[in-house]
C-alpha cells in the first residue's frame, strides 16, 4: 500500500489537536489523511486517464473531506482556519 502505518502515525501526530500518534478520530487527522490520499490518487489519474473506478473513489473522498471541513467550520472556526492553513487548502 502507498501509505504505511508509520506515515499515518506521522500525519496523526502532526495534525491532530492533541498531538498524539494514535488520534485517528479527530477531524483534523482525518482531513489530513484524506488530503494525502487525494493527492496520491490525483497523481495516479494523471497517468491513467481512463481509470474510472479510481476517479469515482477520488470524488467520494473529496466529498467526505468537504463534509468534515464543513463540520469543523460550523463547530470550531479557529481549528478550521488552522487546518486550512497547514494543509494549504482553499475553500
Amino acid at each position: 500500500m502507498y501509505l504505511t502505518s508509520e506515515k499515518k502515525q506521522e500525519l496523526f501526530a502532526k495534525y491532530s489537536p492533541s498531538k498524539s500518534v494514535n488520534d485517528s478520530g479527530s477531524p483534523e487527522s482525518q482531513i489530513a489523511l484524506f488530503t494525502e490520499r487525494i493527492n496520491h490518487l490525483t497523481e495516479h489519474l494523471k497517468t491513467h486517464k481512463k481509470d474510472h473506478s479510481t476517479r469515482l473513489g477520488l470524488l467520494k473522498l473529496v466529498g467526505k473531506r468537504k463534509s468534515l471541513l464543513n463540520y469543523l467550520q460550523n463547530n470550531d472556526l479557529e481549528r478550521y482556519r488552522a487546518i486550512l492553513k497547514e494543509l494549504n487548502l482553499r475553500k
